[in-house]
């Protein structure tokens, strides 16, 4: 079986390379990186082809922060169709019996493949794109944030591309049940859970018990919920509470912070893996409380230090773990429930050493990187029929 992957910059599609290559299937990855950058994801510059143009000046532009968002959302556009025309006139000289394109690629190139006899999966990270833009909308309303530039066409190219699909994955049940909702068929939707590397992220140490360490990693963003848990840590009743948020900091929230309570938080902006392991080992949990998501790779991370996670159902948080046993999982935008469940782990130090020793028990058990891979090799298979 041979395999070609096409995904802008990296995402996690490298680590399915890797998995797709240790078992003989992977033919070649396209990205929209330079090879520059990609070289540090270890696959022999053979197998990777690159289509850096338009996807670099979009990245660089909207890291000025200075660009004008009709300018950057019409970048974005080019990079997407050009990415497509890119990989679409170098397919025929691919030997491919399946193309899995990430969201928003591979609709040209796709559409090349099944006329070829092949077949195309779309790789969706996350929630129905309609039901994504729905969802985040609501809290941009809800904050008293002016909305951000609409781009329609990355909806009807979302959708097109579901359509043309002979299957979608996605990584969590959270995502598929909005596919449903939004009328995908559920037999065309595939829930292929991410793994952890477990050789980076492990425990290296305990909480100090004289203080309460709570940790947020992601986009710090209305998506990712942060303004519900900036108010929830407020009620949090400790005299030693610490919050740190590890992440970018979105320009919607730059104004929002302003109106939020901070007091006991700091933002450190993005970390390297290795920092970031550390501060999951040091906190007696990780607390995320996304609104939309398709499943937050720093949960399983977290597990892996022995850091138990209360999330909300929209990270994809019933796929890794059972609520009240390893983590918790409370409703979405529920304040309440959060500080519910830290004040919970504040009042009862045994209660979060349990959760610790299960959630990494639990990690364990997924498997890693490997099960995802096998779960790939097992889907693509069966699309392909082969036996």
């Amino acid at each position: 079986m041979r395999v070609v992957q096409a995904v802008f910059g990296v995402f996690h599609h490298f680590e399915l390379a890797h998995q797709l290559r240790r078992r003989g299937h992977l033919r070649r990855v396209y990205s929209t990186w330079p090879w520059a950058r990609l070289k540090r994801e270890g696959l022999p510059q053979e197998l990777v082809r690159t289509f850096p143009t338009w996807h670099t000046a979009e990245y660089l532009l909207h890291r000025t922060g200075h660009a004008p968002p009709a300018v950057t959302a019409k970048l974005a556009e080019w990079a997407a169709l050009g990415f497509d025309r890119y990989t679409l006139g170098r397919i025929d000289r691919e030997e491919c019996d399946a193309l899995i394109a990430i969201s928003g690629a591979g609709l040209l190139t796709g559409r090349r493949v099944q006329e070829r006899g092949g077949v195309f999966v779309c790789d969706r990270g996350s929630t129905h794109q309609r039901f994504q833009e729905a969802v985040v909308l609501e809290e941009y309303v809800r904050w008293g944030i002016p909305a951000p530039l609409a781009k329609p066409h990355i909806v009807l190219r979302e959708e097109a591309i579901y359509s043309q699909a002979d299957a979608i994955t996605v990584p969590s049940t959270a995502a598929k049940r909005s596919f449903i909702e939004m009328g995908i068929a559920a037999e065309k939707v595939h829930v292929i859970p991410y793994g952890v590397r477990l050789d980076k992220f492990r425990p290296s140490g305990t909480p100090p018990p004289e203080s309460f360490n709570l940790l947020f990693a992601g986009g710090v963003s209305l998506r990712k919920g942060v303004p519900y848990l900036l108010e929830a840590f407020a009620q949090l009743r400790h005299p030693r509470k610490r919050l740190t948020v590890v992440g970018a900091i979105a320009p919607e929230m730059r104004a929002l912070l302003g109106r939020l309570p901070t007091e006991s938080v700091s933002f450190t902006g993005p970390l390297p893996q290795s920092e970031l392991a550390k501060r999951m080992a040091a906190s007696q949990a990780l607390v995320l409380p996304s609104v939309e998501e398709g499943l937050a790779l720093v949960q399983g991370q977290a597990m892996a230090c022995g850091c138990p996670v209360i999330a909300t159902a929209a990270t994809g948080a019933e796929d890794l773990f059972t609520d009240g046993v390893e983590g918790f999982i409370v409703p979405n935008r529920d304040v309440a429930a959060l500080a519910g469940r830290m004040q919970q782990l504040t009042d009862d130090p045994g209660l979060q050493r349990r959760l610790s020793a299960a959630a990494l028990e639990k990690v364990k058990s997924l498997g890693g990187w490997e099960s995802y891979g096998d779960a790939w090799e097992t889907l693509l298979l069966h699309l392909t029929g082969r036996k």
